[in-house]
């Protein structure tokens, strides 16, 4: 059974290869937590992958067949030690790890915190400058009033509360001395019309990345910019997977 008994995490396993953790916008129950709709979505994303890749996909968090987590233990400590429990779980040591908007927020705590990334890669979301304090105040907002797309996924109005614990958790990460300090091959993609407002407040992603993207570059990081594209980018496998897949076998055969 595909459950990880530490963290209560549900995975599955697709093709084999190089091991490649995704997390949201995939899911491991996709289609039976998204919807029939998102069938295309995964399917494109597997099979441009799976020939080579060993592809991790997780229901989390407390969503799916995964198994509760009380809101306010949802914290960048206990999300990390979640999905390497999980790794460990379906087999994998080193790994390489892709996220997606808050799952990009989780790959930069994973890649400051452990040694067994291969690579990063991480989209919707900026690794300098990135609005943290604005997030948090605009989940804390939502609390009460969760927006309709929210609860796709979500099992109950009240576990909207867990992202507000979450990004209070990171509100005093040194972020400029943990991304400094990553060495490991990553890649940073957005939309280029990709800045969003939450609840009144303005979430500046894709502006945030193209205004730091020359800082990036020099310290190694490779950055995507699709043009005309917004923060939904990430489910258009077509347009993202081919040059992501390409930074990931040019890390495979650099290895």
């Amino acid at each position: 059974m595909p459950l990880d008994p530490v963290s209560g995490i549900w995975f599955e396993l697709h093709g084999r290869g190089t091991p490649l953790m995704i997390t949201l916008p995939l899911m491991a129950t996709h289609m039976a937590s998204m919807g029939p709709d998102s069938e295309v979505v995964l399917r494109d994303y597997l099979a441009l992958l799976t020939d080579r890749f060993q592809i991790l996909l997780v229901d989390y968090p407390s969503i799916g067949k995964s198994l509760d987590i009380k809101p306010e233990e949802l914290t960048a400590d206990r999300v990390c030690h979640d999905l390497l429990s999980v790794a460990t779980a379906a087999g994998f040591d080193d790994f390489a790890y892709w996220g997606y908007s808050w799952g990009g927020a989780i790959g930069l705590q994973l890649a400051a915190r452990t040694d067994r990334l291969t690579a990063l890669i991480i989209g919707g979301w900026p690794p300098l400058n990135a609005p943290y304090a604005n997030i948090l105040a605009a989940s804390r907002r939502k609390i009460g009033n969760v927006p309709p797309g929210s609860m796709v996924i979500l099992r109950s109005p009240d576990q909207y509360r867990q992202w507000s614990f979450y990004y209070e958790s990171m509100i005093d990460w040194p972020e400029a001395e943990a991304v400094a300090a990553m060495t490991l091959p990553r890649l940073v993609y957005f939309g280029a019309v990709g800045d969003l407002v939450e609840a009144n407040l303005p979430i500046n992603i894709a502006s945030t990345i193209r205004q730091h993207r020359g800082e990036l570059e020099a310290r190694g990081w490779q950055v995507i910019e699709f043009v005309g594209e917004g923060h939904g980018v990430c489910m258009k496998p077509g347009l993202i997977v081919p040059p992501i897949a390409a930074f990931l076998d040019e890390m495979v055969k650099n290895d």
